[in-house]
């Protein structure tokens, strides 16, 4: 089939890598230029395990392709509209991209023959109804008659995307109409997983709602993590105890520093905002973001308490993307805690694989390291922030080039057996 993609973010670009991987004809569009060029010559603008090698692949089989011109698109059988959705000041979504996308892709139905707008980008119940839908139909087309309109949310975890796409746990498809809904279905025929097909407002609240649990259950297990720090326990026992009931699962009960990226906070924020415009606020979820909020500093105050006089004092910060197989630094725990050394006066040697260099766009000044040997050297102190593979096979011997050996794991990363003395955030 062919396939636009509006938008070649994070996941409009995962998604048409995966299409363009299935055999289908994909055309990326996007206002920046730079990034429409680096696609085409096979450079991914984002780090994500496999994209790279599946955009090469897809680029040499002529599936893919990216434009900033939509109009030079001649026709199309889906029109997935996958532009970010940013926060205001106020919490609520800014809607300016979707509404932009919106009007371009009307402008391109105007003399196309049927094809079906698909709304992957991250909206609130009711967005697709009465901000997407009314604009597409000023191209003088029906929806539902003349062309289709769905709603068919990501569920893409930012370091395994390419393997959620593949193998997704659910595929939710919110239907204008029954037509647009067959044609949705008929493109996902070939994907092993079970299919809901509902309503548009539905399907929107589905994406919303999962993401806000989430970050409600990771805030949950750092409610108890801090108060085993307390008591002496090990909350990884608790979480694994936990988990063994097969309601509750292990799955997000990882506690740490606090959640990060581009979705948690500014999904759960939004619908919060929607809660309070429906006279029906959310209790729970202003105390998830409080939470969240002071979590990240917990860290720095076990520093302090090991380290009283921080003034002057070397720390090596070992990882700063918000998660591990990522470059996004996007809400990142890190951003928080450098920002409170910084205040102390610490030199910061810094270390991540892949995201030194967007954080160096906020933190120019600090030191970034090319190795974790490099940020230890000399180190008054260690904090690792974010769970990388390197990270876990690293043994007392990696850490005897620091001044002093104080260690402490924002994210339960060292094996217990290869290092000794390292302490965890609320373990």
């Amino acid at each position: 089939m062919k396939i636009i993609i509006v938008g070649s973010g994070y996941v409009g670009l995962c998604t048409a890598v995966g299409f363009a991987n299935l055999g289908h004809d994909v055309v990326c569009v996007d206002i920046d230029e730079e990034k429409v060029s680096k696609i085409n010559n096979g450079e991914a603008p984002i780090y994500e395990d496999g994209l790279e090698k599946m955009l090469s692949q897809a680029l040499q089989e002529n599936k893919l392709h990216a434009t900033t011109d939509i109009e030079s698109i001649k026709e199309t059988d889906f029109v997935f509209i996958a532009v970010g959705t940013p926060s205001k000041d106020s919490g609520a979504i800014d809607l300016k991209y979707i509404e932009s996308a919106s009007a371009d892709i009307a402008n391109f139905i105007k003399d196309k023959n049927y094809c079906t707008v698909v709304v992957k980008s991250t909206v609130l119940p009711e967005t697709t109804e009465k901000i997407v839908i009314p604009i597409l139909e000023k191209s003088g087309k029906k929806a539902g008659r003349d062309f289709g309109v769905c709603v068919n949310p990501e569920f893409l975890r930012e370091g395994k995307a390419l393997e959620d796409f593949f193998s997704p746990d659910r595929i939710v498809i919110g239907e204008l109409d029954r037509k647009s809904g067959d044609l949705l279905e008929k493109l996902y025929s070939n994907f092993k997983a079970p299919m809901m097909r509902t309503n548009l407002k539905t399907a929107e609240l589905i994406k919303y709602a999962s993401n806000a649990f989430l970050a409600t259950k990771i805030t949950f297990i750092n409610e108890i993590g801090n108060m085993c720090k307390n008591l002496g326990i090990d909350v990884y026992d608790v979480a694994e105890g936990m988990g063994m009931d097969k309601r509750i699962s292990t799955h997000f009960l990882q506690a740490g520093i606090g959640f990060g990226g581009s979705c948690f906070r500014k999904d759960v924020e939004a619908l919060l905002a929607k809660s309070k415009e429906l006279h029906s606020e959310s209790k729970i979820l202003n105390t998830v973001l409080d939470i969240n909020k002071d979590q990240p500093l917990k860290i720095v105050n076990l520093l302090k308490k090991k380290l009283p006089n921080l003034d002057g004092k070397t720390i090596a910060v070992l990882g700063l993307a918000f998660k591990e197989g990522t470059d996004d630094i996007r809400d990142a725990p890190s951003i928080i805690i450098i920002s409170e050394l910084l205040k102390h006066n610490c030199k910061i040697n810094s270390y991540d694989p892949k995201a030194s260099t967007n954080m160096r766009k906020l933190y120019p000044d600090i030191n970034y390291c090319s190795s974790v040997s490099d940020a230890l050297s000399c180190s008054d102190a260690c904090l690792i922030l974010t769970g990388w593979d390197e990270f876990k096979r690293l043994s007392d011997k990696d850490f005897n080039v620091m001044n002093s050996k104080i260690i402490i794991e924002g994210r339960r990363v060292l094996d217990k057996s290869k290092v000794s003395g390292a302490e965890g955030v609320c373990w």
